[in-house]
């Protein structure tokens, strides 16, 4: 089974395919998707999202990738 977690400070050019692309190589894991979230009006990132994750490697994505530093900004993840 899996889980969204929450992902914010996302800088604004990096797409969904690049942030599922880290917390693979970080978590060594495959199964990862992600979801940022759109502004509807101008279809820009609101610097926000999810990732889905299988449920046991939830603590581990928090302490791995909590503070990540990605393109100069830290990750918020819980």
């Amino acid at each position: 089974m899996s889980t969204s977690v929450y992902v914010g400070n996302i800088p604004w050019e990096v797409s969904e395919d690049e942030l599922a692309h880290i917390f693979r190589s970080n978590l060594q894991i495959d199964e990862v998707r992600a979801k940022i979230e759109h502004d509807q009006m101008t279809g820009e990132s609101r610097g926000f999202g999810f990732i889905e994750i299988p449920d046991e490697k939830i603590e581990e994505a928090i302490h791995k990738m909590h503070g990540f530093d990605l393109n100069g900004r830290e990750l918020i993840v819980n």
